[in-house]
């Protein structure tokens, strides 16, 4: 995703969006790779992420999209800092790629 004339910049709700899933998705990725994560956090921690993490926060967001339609019968349903909506996967889109990241 890049940015477009139709795609507006990156704002404060973006970055509280980002502020509140990057420590989600860092605690979810040590799981998996805690090298790997261990060195996406010093990025974050650091104020920068590398165009490998970017690229994995925005694969995450897209997967953990919670919103997706379904009742309670059907579908995922969570609450917390861990809800990613489909304005929350967006905004971490859009944060990404004003910060030059091609998501």
């Amino acid at each position: 995703m890049s940015d477009s004339p139709s795609t507006p910049p990156a704002g404060p709700a973006d970055e509280q969006a980002v502020r509140r899933l990057v420590p989600v998705w860092l605690e979810e990725a040590a799981r998996h790779d805690a090298e790997a994560a261990e060195r996406a956090r010093q990025e974050w921690e650091q104020g920068r992420l590398s165009p490998d993490a970017a690229r994995e926060l925005a694969d995450w967001v897209t997967a953990r999209v919670t919103d997706t339609g379904f009742n309670e019968d059907e579908g995922p349903s969570r609450r917390g800092p861990a809800h990613v909506s489909v304005a929350d996967k967006t905004a971490v889109h859009r944060w990404l790629a004003a910060r030059g990241h091609d998501v």
